[in-house]
C-alpha cells in the first residue's frame, strides 16, 4: 500500500485513534513500569502488517522532523523539571560527569568493536558507535516518576546531559574532517560552545522579558515557534542548538535566580507564574504527541525479521555488555554502591535513531545491520522494565490515580 492513495480522513482516524491509544500506553506504563515506547514501536510493526504501507523509510523525511521536534521538546520538558538552588549542585555536576565519562568511554570501546567486526576506519567506527551510545532521556523522563526524588531527579538530570553531550561529539566529529589539527578542532569545539552558551543566555533572557509583554492569549505556541526556530538556525549556524533550549528552560523554571537585583524589576513575576504554568503543560502535551508518532512510524519501518540474524544478535549483546559495563563502573566511581535501579535504566530511543539516519553516506559501514538499533532499543527498554518493576516491588509500593497538573494523563501516586 502507498500512502498516496488513502484518503485523507483515514488519516485523520488512524492519527486520532494512534493519540487515544498512546495516552492508554503511557497509563499501562506507570501501572506496570513498561516503557510506552516498546508499546508504541509494536504499534507501529502490527500497522505495517495490518496495512502493507511500505513507502515509508528510514530516512523518512517524517521521521526526521519529529525526531527534531521532539528532541526540543524533551529537553525543554527536562528543563522547565529542574531547579537550581545551591544544594543540588553536587548532583548537577556529579549527573554530568556521569553522563560524559560513561558516554566517551562507552563511544571508544565500541567504536573499537565496529573497527574490529568490520573491518571499517576507527574514524567511521566513531561515527556509527556514538548514537548506539546515547542514553533516551524520551523515554527515561516519563519512565522515573516512580524513583525517590533524588534518583529521579539524577537520571533526568543525566539523560538530557546524555542528549546534548552526545548530539555534540556526533556533529563536532562530523565537522572535524574540516580541520587539519586537533589544535585547530579544539579552538573550534571550544569557541563553538562559548559561543552558543553567550547566545542562549541572551536570547533566554530577551524572549522572557519579551514574552511577559504579549496580552493576547495566542502566543504560547507562538513560543514554541520561536524556540524551534532559533533550534533550526543554531544548527545551520553549526552551533550546538540544544544547549539554547536547555538554558531558556532553566531560566524560565528558575527566573527568580537569575532576575534578581535591577533584573527583577524588569519582569512581573505573577504574570511570569502564568506562563510558566501554562507553557510547562504545552510543552508536555506536544512532547507525548510528538514521542508517539515518531515512534509509530519508527515501528512502520522496520522489520522484525533482522533481530533473528545471529550477526544482530551478537554484535546486540557485545554493545550491551560494553554500555552497562562502563556504567556500572562510572556509577560505582561516583555514587558508591547504591545504584539499583539507575545502573538498568540507560535505553536507547530517539536520539539514538534520529543520529543513526543522519549519518552521511560516506561515513557508511558496510553490513552494519539496522535490525542492530532495534534489538538495542527493544533490550535496553525491557531491562530498564524489569529494573523498574522489581524496584517497585522491592519497595512494596502500590498505585493509584491523582490528578496532578504537570502531566499529559493522571500519575501514580506511590503509597
Amino acid at each position: 500500500m502507498n500512502l498516496d492513495s488513502i484518503n485523507s480522513y483515514w488519516f485523520v482516524i488512524a492519527a486520532s485513534v494512534i493519540i487515544i491509544i498512546s495516552y492508554f500506553f503511557n497509563l499501562i506504563s506507570k501501572k506496570w513500569n513498561v516503557p510506552s515506547v516498546l508499546m508504541l514501536i509494536a504499534l507501529g510493526i502490527i500497522l505495517r502488517w495490518l496495512t502493507g504501507i511500505h513507502s515509508i523509510d528510514g530516512n523518512s523525511s517524517i521521521l526526521g522532523v519529529l525526531g527534531v521536534v521532539g528532541l526540543i521538546m524533551i529537553v525543554l520538558e527536562a528543563s522547565l523539571d529542574l531547579e537550581l538552588k545551591r544544594d543540588k549542585v553536587s548532583l548537577i555536576l556529579k549527573s554530568f560527569f556521569v553522563a560524559l565519562i560513561a558516554l566517551s568511554v562507552s563511544v571508544y570501546l565500541i567504536a573499537l568493536f565496529i573497527q574490529y567486526v568490520y573491518n571499517v576506519t576507527l574514524f567511521n567506527s566513531f561515527v556509527y558507535a556514538i548514537p548506539l551510545s546515547i542514553m533516551s532521556s524520551a523515554i527515561i523522563i516519563p519512565s522515573v516518576s516512580s524513583l525517590p526524588h533524588d534518583k529521579k531527579e539524577f537520571m533526568i538530570y543525566e539523560s538530557t546531559f546524555s542528549d546534548i553531550l552526545g548530539i555534540m561529539f556526533f556533529y563536532f566529529l562530523l565537522g572535524s574532517v574540516e580541520y587539519d589539527s586537533a589544535q585547530k578542532l579544539s579552538v573550534n569545539i571550544a569557541g563553538n560552545i562559548f559561543i552558543t552558551i553567550l547566545i542562549s543566555v541572551l536570547v533566554s533572557y530577551v524572549i522572557i522579558y519579551l514574552f511577559q509583554k504579549i496580552r493576547t492569549e495566542v502566543k504560547l505556541f507562538l513560543l514554541v515557534s520561536v524556540l524551534v526556530l532559533l533550534y533550526a538556525l543554531g544548527k545551520m549556524m553549526h552551533l550546538s542548538s540544544l544547549i539554547i533550549i536547555l538554558f531558556f528552560g532553566l531560566i524560565l523554571h528558575n527566573r527568580r535566580l537569575f532576575f534578581r537585583g535591577r533584573l527583577s524589576q524588569m519582569i512581573n513575576h505573577e504574570e511570569l507564574d502564568k506562563v510558566f504554568t501554562n507553557f510547562k503543560l504545552i510543552t508536555i502535551e506536544t512532547a507525548f504527541v510528538v514521542r508517539t508518532f515518531f515512534f509509530v512510524i519508527f515501528g512502520l519501518t522496520i522489520s522484525l525479521s533482522a533481530l533473528f540474524q545471529l550477526n544482530v544478535v551478537f554484535s546486540s549483546l557485545v554493545i550491551l555488555a560494553v554500555l552497562y559495563g562502563a556504567r556500572f563502573v562510572v556509577l560505582r566511581l561516583f555514587i558508591g554502591k547504591d545504584i539499583i535501579p539507575e545502573l538498568f535504566i540507560a535505553p536507547r530511543g530517539l536520539i539514538t535513531v534520529l543520529l543513526f539516519f543522519a549519518i552521511p553516506v560516506e561515513y557508511n559501514v558496510p553490513n552494519f545491520e539496522s535490525g542492530i538499533l532495534l534489538f538495542l532499543i527493544i533490550a535496553s527498554s525491557i531491562i530498564m522494565a524489569i529494573s523498574l518493576i522489581k524496584n517497585s516491588k522491592a519497595k512494596g509500593n502500590k498505585v493509584d490515580f491523582v490528578d496532578d497538573d504537570f502531566d499529559e494523563m493522571p500519575t501514580f501516586k506511590q503509597k
